[in-house]
């Protein structure tokens, strides 16, 4: 709860003019999310590193968010940044948006949902090539759908070694 204060009061969340394609009252919203989805997604509060099973998840599928629905970020993108939260090197093309976080007196990138605006969690300009970026997202804020094929995301994934025999 605090960290949605400490939002809210530190300037985080969207501009009052922006609109999305799914827009819900506060009331529907938690009517159809947890109350953990609700605190991450609606009030951009952060679940605690390591407590998400997507952390550890390496299956293919594609990753969608838990409040729309829309398709976020391929498997193919996701790599162990070791803090606890999964980790992409690039989101699946116009499925995220950001916009400058300046909450908790530090300056970050917040990514949200292009499509409902929820929060996700931030990028980092410490992830691996070939973009060199790390999509640090809350675990709760998605949605893993295991074999599903994903969209291109517009960048060639790096190749990986062959098996030795």
């Amino acid at each position: 709860m605090a960290e949605g204060l400490l939002g809210r009061l530190g300037g985080r969340g969207h501009s009052p003019g922006k609109s999305f394609p799914v827009a819900l009252s506060k009331e529907e919203w938690r009517r159809k999310l947890s109350a953990a989805q609700y605190r991450v997604l609606r009030e951009h509060g952060t679940e605690r590193a390591g407590s998400s099973p997507l952390d550890k998840q390496y299956g293919g599928g594609v990753y969608h968010c838990a409040g729309c629905g829309q398709p976020l970020f391929s498997s193919n993108t996701k790599f162990d940044s070791g803090t606890g939260w999964p980790s992409f090197w690039a989101p699946l093309d116009e499925a995220v948006e950001m916009q400058t976080d300046r909450s908790l007196f530090m300056s970050r990138t917040e990514v949200h949902c292009s499509r409902c605006g929820g929060h996700l969690g931030h990028v980092f300009d410490d992830g691996p090539q070939p973009t060199g970026q790390r999509y640090c997202m809350n675990g709760v804020s998605l949605d893993f759908s295991a074999g599903e094929t994903s969209p291109a995301t517009g960048i060639t994934a790096p190749a990986k070694p062959a098996a030795e025999p």
